[in-house]
């Protein structure tokens, strides 16, 4: 099929397709564990929800590997030093697992205190807290396969993810299913086990990883070498995109906060909202993974032009594809809703929340694709300034004023996508200004 379209379209499809199929089946792996506790009750769908959010402050550490890992070596990648390549991933194997363990023992002693913050029902606080526990053991495991997956994404390897995640997928779902349910002679742990299943499929990909590095079936040399230098370089553009991330999730769970208030049915409905939405936007984020590769491995090539062409380029695909899946949302979202529970009342207020998320899907495309580019680019200070500015003064505060006022959950969710419309149009401007081009990482 690809082989039909130009040149230049088939160079850019074949790192988007696969890393967007890749990024959809991440999110399906998350949400595997919601829609299989979904039967359980909306206390599990509750619980396992908040624990999959709050565990983002974690992500946001992972986002300083993602950001630096990829606009690190796709210069090299760009500029054909393999070999310096190959030094910068052993490098940031080897500082991602440092840097996970202060992160898991600090992450398994205050994770639980969240359930309590956010003032939720006691069945729910019970279940996240076993839940969140256990999901703390496989952080050294996640940050050194992001490391080897952003490696790979910056290489412009996005199959090899892509068939690794089919596999941990499969066997997610087969892990749920006994540990969930009990079925086979396996105890039944309920959201416990949830957990568990999650916890043995990171670590089995973690081994796939490292047996194909060692195996020289990677881009990179397989080497234990460590360079200070590009591991400042690599901090310098992932720092403030982790620090972006980590303050743009406190803001979410402040969010969060306002939607707790206004009980257990609401809160369940958006978190399973949340996650149907990050189904049809995780598509869009392989887009961003294909524009971050092709930004870096352009400017590494001293092509900026090229690289500015590339980005459009994926930035059309990005928004015909979110455009579609809109649809789905805005016209059918009690026939989505219903495959993560059967509670109508969490139903009902999934689908308020899909309803009204599906008309700025467009939007966030352009936030998606942009802001990845510029991170590619080594311009992660200016996305962190139009992220957090946008996001606190169009989204978090006008929502808590909008609430107190109103006392209805309507108006809150509208302040959410204003905020995505102003990000697009901020940061088309600045991508347009070009001054990115002069970025040195």
């Amino acid at each position: 099929m690809i082989r039909f379209f130009p040149p230049k379209h088939q160079k850019i499809l074949k790192i988007s397709i696969p890393a967007a199929l890749n990024s959809l089946m991440d999110m399906l792996q998350v949400i595997t564990d919601l829609i299989m506790v979904g039967s359980i009750s909306a206390f599990a769908v509750a619980a396992v929800g908040l624990g999959l959010q709050s565990l983002m402050f974690v992500f946001a550490v992972l986002t300083l590997l993602h950001v630096g890992t990829s606009a690190l070596l796709s210069r090299f990648i760009g500029a054909n030093r393999v070999k310096r390549a190959s030094v910068g991933l052993s490098t940031l194997l080897r500082f991602a697992f440092f840097l996970s363990l202060p992160v898991m023992f600090a992450w398994y002693f205050l994770a639980s205190n969240i359930y309590i913050w956010f003032g939720t029902d006691t069945q729910v606080v019970a279940l996240g807290m076993s839940y969140v526990q256990m999901l703390t053991w496989m952080l050294p495991f996640v940050f050194i396969k992001l490391v080897f997956v952003s490696a790979l994404n910056a290489a412009g390897d996005t199959k090899t993810p892509m068939k690794v995640k089919i596999g941990s997928i499969i066997f997610n779902i087969i892990l749920n299913y006994l540990l969930i349910f009990g079925h086979l002679g396996f105890p039944e742990l309920g959201v416990l086990g949830a957990a568990i299943g999650t916890v043995i499929v990171n670590i089995l990909e973690f081994m796939v990883y490292v047996v194909l590095y060692l195996k020289h079936k990677t881009p990179y040399l397989p080497m234990w070498h460590y360079s200070k230098p590009l591991l400042s370089r690599a901090l310098k553009v992932g720092i403030p995109a982790s620090v972006e991330r980590a303050l743009t999730f406190g803001s979410f769970m402040l969010f969060t906060m306002i939607i707790a208030q206004y009980g257990t049915e609401v809160l369940a409905g958006y978190q399973i909202g949340l996650r149907i939405e990050g189904l049809a936007f995780m598509p869009g984020i392989g887009f961003t993974i294909a524009a971050m590769a092709l930004m870096g491995q352009g400017l590494g090539a001293k092509k900026p032009q090229q690289a500015k062409e590339d980005v459009l380029l994926v930035l059309k695909y990005t928004v015909g594809l979110m455009f579609f899946l809109s649809f789905f949302m805005v016209f059918m979202p009690e026939k989505i809703v219903w495959l993560f529970t059967n509670d109508p009342q969490t139903i009902e207020q999934a689908s308020i929340y899909l309803r009204i998320v599906g008309l700025s899907q467009i939007p966030l495309a352009f936030n998606f694709v942009l802001s990845g580019a510029l991170r590619g680019a080594g311009d992660s200070k200016k996305t962190l300034k139009i992220n957090l500015t946008s996001l606190w003064f169009v989204r978090i505060i006008p929502a808590f004023t909008l609430s107190w006022y109103f006392g209805d959950i309507m108006w809150v969710y509208i302040a959410m996508i204003s905020d995505t419309f102003v990000k697009a149009t901020w940061l088309w401007i600045t991508f347009n200004k070009g001054e990115w081009q002069k970025i040195k990482v």
